[in-house]
């Protein structure tokens, strides 16, 4: 049997059949987002199977980030289904220009991993790594012990747990909580990733404004009255906009949260090693909670581990269901952190500097030109456009690719996104010139 939606056919008898006919559909760009599926009853009667089978089915896709429902106005296609991730939309940058739109890091302020893969490859061989040992090396436990104190993280009591990366580490941790259909508070604008991921771990996003500051208390508060189960803040270089939470800020938050203790309360620490901003973790007041340090940001994209420390439910949960995937993050990836740790590799002070001082002297120089960008911390700098594609395109024509905001926003005003890290001193009066004739006249700032 089969059901017409427009030109497409939904075809099926069982749960199975149909979800995957709804996927085929969207997968394939002929269910386009924002389109109407039929009410449970009304495919169920064309189909010829029980309503219990349609219902089945469409919990499926709203599990897989496929689809939404929204009462009474029924289940439609998601405007970004969970199969087209955001960072997919790239800029297609032309032979020449400068491409300041992918987010990386500048590979000239990562340290070379000769000596330290060379000492972990030793570590390795006097000790090979067999199943049923601790998922973390001693030392590197250790060592993540330490830093975190340093920087007022309650880690020394309770489990410790390695993940490959912030995303996986985010993932971990809400799955260890929550079940489709939970509210999640996000930050918006905010990382792309975690935009995606939300919603294709069937879970709802509720979108929080921010500032410089981080999260807004008021708007935090609207979250958690509406259902919030989780909240998922940038501790530090927030993606976009650069934001970090500040002492006063999260002094506000954290008596926030007091008042809601069963709220899951996530710290992404990815800025770990890049910034000169002093961590200020909201972990902790309530009854579950994780903070996650990355190592990507500072020693590069491929070197995939996080730390996360949290309340000892939360860690065991994630430990334990690690045990039953990947069982641990690679030794030789955990060896290589510890030499690089204990080395000093990486100048974390010149670093953030180096950044710091780029990231600086765009925004101001986009301020002398009559433009309000943003970027406290981090490589980004935020800049709020009255029309992304025409000034994405202004730029680009211009010899400059930027990233346009809508991959970090919901609800927030339109925007583009510069990276920092392959900017040279140099070059920022130009870049600088050509972002203020593109955006003439000039627009406020406004994150909500």
């Amino acid at each position: 049997m089969f059901f017409v939606l427009g030109d497409y056919m939904i075809t099926g008898r069982r749960a199975s059949e149909i979800a995957a006919s709804v996927e085929a559909g969207v997968g394939a760009g002929e269910l386009a987002p924002g389109a109407v599926l039929p009410p449970m009853r009304e495919l169920a009667a064309r189909l010829g199977v029980n309503p219990n089978t349609v219902a089945a089915a469409y919990r499926t896709l709203r599990e897989r980030g496929v689809i939404e429902t929204d009462g009474r106005r029924g289940s439609r296609v998601r405007s970004r289904p969970a199969t087209a991730p955001r960072e997919a939309r790239g800029v297609a940058v032309p032979p020449g220009a400068r491409d300041l739109s992918n987010g990386n890091p500048d590979v000239s302020l990562l340290p070379s991993l000769d000596g330290p893969l060379a000492a972990a490859a030793r570590r390795y061989a006097e000790a090979p790594t067999v199943y049923g040992q601790d998922p973390v090396v001693p030392e590197l436990a250790r060592l993540a012990r330490e830093g975190l104190a340093a920087d007022g993280v309650p880690a020394d009591a309770g489990p410790l747990a390695l993940t490959s990366g912030a995303l996986d580490g985010i993932e971990r941790v809400l799955v260890a909580h929550l079940k489709p259909g939970d509210a999640v508070a996000v930050e918006d604008p905010g990382w792309g990733s975690v935009l995606d991921l939300v919603p294709a771990l069937g879970l709802r996003t509720l979108p929080v404004a921010v500032d410089d500051d981080g999260p807004l208390p008021s708007a935090v508060a609207r979250a958690l009255t509406a259902g919030a189960r989780a909240l998922v803040v940038t501790a530090r270089a927030q993606n976009p906009t650069g934001a970090a939470v500040g002492s006063a800020r999260a002094e506000e938050l954290r008596s926030l949260l007091a008042a809601h203790p069963e709220v899951l309360v996530i710290d992404d620490d990815h800025g770990h090693g890049i910034v000169d901003l002093p961590l200020h973790p909201l972990g902790g007041v309530t009854r579950h909670w994780a903070l996650i340090r990355s190592t990507a940001k500072a020693y590069g994209p491929d070197l995939r581990l996080a730390v996360v420390v949290g309340d000892e439910v939360t860690l065991d949960r994630l430990r334990g269901r690690q045990r039953l995937g990947p069982g641990w993050v690679s030794r030789l990836l955990q060896y290589s952190v510890v030499e690089l740790w204990s080395s000093g590799a990486v100048d974390a002070v010149a670093v953030a500097r180096s950044y710091g001082d780029r990231r600086d002297a765009l925004v101001a120089a986009l301020a002398e030109r009559g433009v309000r960008a943003h970027g406290r911390s981090g490589m980004n700098v935020w800049i709020p456009v009255a029309d992304e594609t025409s000034a994405v395109t202004g730029l680009l024509a211009t010899g400059w690719a930027v990233a346009p905001g809508s991959r970090f926003r919901l609800e927030t005003g339109p925007a583009v996104r510069i990276t920092v890290a392959r900017l040279s001193p140099p070059e920022i009066p130009g870049l600088a010139d050509a972002v203020a004739a593109v955006l003439r006249p000039s627009t406020a700032f406004r994150h909500v």
